[in-house]
């Protein structure tokens, strides 16, 4: 498999710089989505990289720091959970996107987005399903936007501990939908997310 297949085809077109992009928190009950852009230098494979969700939570931390390190830029963006809730996860997820391409240091001139849609971009951009596991530039986002969330979230554990957010992440697993159902949501929590468990009245933080 050529990880750079996508970004070679780019470069040969005459863009140069090609960036990946990758969300993650999609799904979770709690917490905001986060986004991140790479732009990598051409012709560049970094060792290990993978689909953040293939990879183990110690790779994904060691691998962060040697991405940013060999990026020529890359940012982390967010969507809130006010934004998720207002506009829905897929727009605050387009919107995250749409944050990380525009935070680059330096300006992309094309978008490889992870997935089967495209956030409205003022440069050029394609989806690529699955890119997390056929681009390198789209799989490098996806482990800073993964890592970074996770971060994120062992932060709001220390605040909400009831909860186990450092073990799940804010994901709807059966422990986490227990504690929900035995002392309800708090301020993170996506209302929307917890109907179908809760009740539409009892979702409301």
């Amino acid at each position: 498999m050529d990880w750079l297949e996508y970004e070679k085809k780019l470069i040969s077109n005459g863009f140069r710089s090609v960036c990946g992009v990758d969300e993650a928190g999609r799904g979770p009950l709690a917490g905001p989505v986060c986004a991140a852009a790479v732009i990598l230098p051409e012709n560049t494979i970094i060792d290990s990289v993978n689909d953040s969700k293939k990879l183990s939570e110690k790779k994904r931390e060691q691998l962060f720091e040697v991405i940013k390190a060999r990026s020529l830029a890359y940012s982390v963006a967010w969507a809130s959970i006010e934004e998720i809730e207002s506009i829905n996860i897929l727009n605050a997820a387009m919107l995250a996107m749409k944050r990380a391409v525009e935070d680059l240091s330096i300006k992309a001139d094309f978008a490889l987005i992870d997935g089967n849609k495209v956030p409205d971009l003022d440069i050029p951009a394609f989806p690529v399903v699955k890119g997390d596991s056929l681009s390198m530039s789209i799989a490098c986002a996806s482990i800073l936007a993964k890592v970074s969330r996770d971060r994120l979230m062992y932060k709001y554990d220390e605040k909400y501990p009831e909860y186990g957010f450092a073990k799940h992440k804010g994901y709807g697993t059966k422990l986490h939908t227990q504690v929900l159902r035995e002392i309800g949501p708090c301020e993170i929590h996506r209302p929307s997310f917890l109907k179908k468990i809760l009740g539409e009245k009892n979702a409301q933080t």
